[in-house]
């Protein structure tokens, strides 16, 4: 299993930004994924989650109504976008296998997030 994210970068508050998650190694479209956050503070936690179809989405209260997953299956990767960013948005964001927990033990370099202005 390999994940890369990128997309990452400085924002402003009440920006956005879009990032993404190449993978490969596996079956992307026979996966649940997910993005994770973590941040020096906090342990990685759950952003969001999408099905294998892309039909059913979870997201943390946090970020409800601002943040969207998405998935291309054709292109084995996936998405966050992410809008109206807050400061505390700040993190370094991982995506992963499953639905609503990871389920694979390596983990991507992840890609940094720093809302400020």
């Amino acid at each position: 299993v390999q994940l890369v994210e990128s997309g990452g970068g400085l924002v402003q508050p009440g920006g956005s930004v879009r990032l993404s998650c190449i993978t490969s190694g596996f079956t992307f479209s026979s996966f649940a994924m997910s993005w994770y956050r973590q941040t020096p503070e906090n342990e990685r936690a759950l952003v969001a989650g999408i099905r294998e179809d892309g039909r059913i989405t979870n997201y943390v209260d946090s970020v409800k109504g601002r943040v969207t997953i998405s998935r291309d299956n054709a292109k084995n990767t996936l998405y966050l976008q992410m809008n109206s960013l807050k400061p505390e948005d700040t993190a370094q964001y991982y995506c992963n296998g499953g639905f609503q927990y990871p389920i694979w033990n390596s983990w991507g370099q992840g890609t940094e997030v720093i809302v400020s202005s």
